[in-house]
């Protein structure tokens, strides 16, 4: 019986111990303890006033959530910024009598990530999604914001997966 417990404890130790280089956010142990996110500036052929503004705050608020990092206006550990490169609508799908079905606005953001205590881990990489909506739709209001919601989550977890937790 006195070896049973022996073994009980054991287990609950390793188990306790391999779980000290994981959260549940994937990112392991973060080597930085601020971060910034620059304006990212609509530089696409076709400007969706605001989505700038859109885009920096939702990465903002994303890296904020999923980490203990403090944002700061300059001298940071790891810094975000780049451009939006791409801001187009195309139709995807067609009728029989040759109309649009289907439209399809896709966003393509260049990213440059600067890790200033790891310079191995710096990267400038594009990132993109799509939302597809039905051709009768008119892309404002609600249809729009829709739209920037999902692509804005897609592409600002990509970032994150991709600067800090490697995936």
């Amino acid at each position: 019986m006195r070896h049973l417990h022996y073994i009980f404890a054991i287990t609950i130790i390793f188990t306790l111990n391999s779980c000290s280089v994981y959260n549940f956010t994937g990112t392991g142990k973060i080597d930085a303890k601020t971060f910034q996110v620059n304006f990212f500036q609509n530089n696409a052929e076709i400007i969706e006033p605001g989505i700038d503004r859109t885009f920096t705050l939702a990465l903002q608020d994303l890296i904020q959530n999923q980490t203990n990092l403090n944002l700061v206006k300059n001298s940071a550990d790891l810094t975000y910024e780049g451009e939006i490169v791409d801001y187009r609508i195309s139709p995807m799908t067609a009728t029989a009598d040759q109309k649009a079905a289907q439209n399809r606005l896709k966003i393509r953001i260049n990213v440059r990530f600067t890790n200033k205590n790891k310079e191995k881990d710096d990267f400038e990489k594009t990132f993109e999604f799509y939302y597809d909506y039905p051709a009768e739709q008119q892309l404002v209001g609600s249809t729009l914001n829709n739209a920037l919601k999902e692509i804005f989550d897609r592409i600002t977890q990509d970032i994150f997966n991709e600067s800090l937790a490697k995936w």
